[in-house]
């Protein structure tokens, strides 16, 4: 009789995962509800906020790409309220997060991800756009002007990944990744362990700054702890280490103005290996480095990543003197958070 019993029990534990991770799923949803509009761009549908141009743009439509665990919200908190009214902005949910379908599995790489963009932009009436990649967003917009150049105004990377690095990623994307177990792992176990972490976790990505109180309602985060979502995100963070071995070399082909942002505290992406590289592959590229910044420049320093955008619109922007500024301004206001993470690869 052990036996039965134990299978019993480990059947109605299995049963009370599942349902709490459909019940909470469903929590999430109704707490963050869909923002933006759902366009079909060729057998899924991709959900953006578009803001459209003002009568007068003071600057080129401007294209916002979100890391790693992450949703339009993200990009929008940082940047709308300091460019809404300036540009036509398009704020994406990237192929399958957010509520963006996920598409095909070419949509695992950020190729395919940047040929998404591309076709929603078509479908927008937008020819071309200052492409600004945070974090994994990074790996996507350099992607994004190798491939379609032509669309590509000018671009900003904010804390990339965008080269291949020593070590891997952490174990959990691998599982997630993973056929089957998957499947099952996402459905029972990472949901209620990404609750207990996700105040911690944001506040790691955040560190050495202090991440703002309103961020996890503002961003909305949890979004990604629903099953398909963190199964795709860890999809998209297990695939990138071979997909920028195999296209960094190609970077050298990118010929758009190009500003790349970067604290030399930043504990998830090495800014030795990503920034500076992308300042070396892609000629006449201005690298700007922020002593204390860590990696959540669209935040901490949103002043320097707008000024950059207003830079790579042709406007005159002293980004070096900016940087300094900022340097001082996170001294002075002692804005450093106790928590780290030992990564060498973004993972948000």
């Amino acid at each position: 009789m052990i036996v039965p019993i134990t299978l019993f029990a480990i059947a109605i534990a299995v049963a009370a995962a599942l349902g709490f991770t459909a019940w909470k799923s469903r929590e999430i949803e109704q707490q963050f509800p869909r923002h933006g509009e759902l366009t079909d761009i060729g057998g899924y549908r991709i959900n953006a906020l578009h803001l459209p141009a003002p009568p007068t743009p003071a600057l080129p439509p401007i294209v916002f790409i979100h890391g790693a665990s992450g949703n339009l919200r993200d990009q929008e908190t940082a940047f709308r309220k300091a460019l809404d009214g300036r540009a036509e902005l398009l704020f994406v949910d990237r192929p399958g997060h957010g509520y963006s379908e996920r598409g095909g599995p070419e949509n695992g790489f950020p190729d395919g991800q940047a040929a998404a963009i591309s076709r929603l932009m078509e479908l927008k009436g937008i020819d071309q756009a200052i492409i600004v990649g945070h974090s994994f967003g990074g790996a996507i917009a350099a992607s994004f002007a190798v491939f379609h150049p032509e669309k590509t105004s000018g671009l900003l990377f904010l804390a990339p990944a965008t080269h291949p690095w020593p070590g891997g990623v952490d174990w959990y994307y691998n599982v997630s990744a993973a056929p089957y177990l998957g499947w099952w792992f996402t459905r029972l176990l990472s949901l209620p362990a990404g609750m207990a972490l996700m105040d911690e976790a944001t506040k790691s990505v955040f560190s050495p700054n202090m991440r703002r109180d309103s961020y996890i309602e503002e961003g909305a985060p949890a979004l990604v702890l629903r099953p398909e979502n963190f199964r795709n995100n860890a999809i998209d963070v297990a695939n990138l280490q071979n997909y920028v071995t195999r296209i960094a070399p190609r970077y050298t082909e990118i010929e758009a103005p190009t500003v790349i942002i970067t604290g030399d505290s930043d504990p998830i992406v090495l800014e030795e290996i990503h920034s500076r590289g992308l300042a070396r592959d892609i000629a006449g590229s201005e690298l700007v480095v922020i002593h204390g910044l860590g990696h959540k420049p669209d935040y901490v320093v949103t002043d320097v990543a707008v000024a950059a955008i207003e830079r790579i619109a042709g406007m005159d922007r002293d980004l070096q003197a900016l940087a300094r500024m900022a340097e001082a301004r996170l001294t002075q206001s002692g804005v450093q958070s106790p928590f780290t993470v030992g990564m060498t690869i973004e993972s948000k």
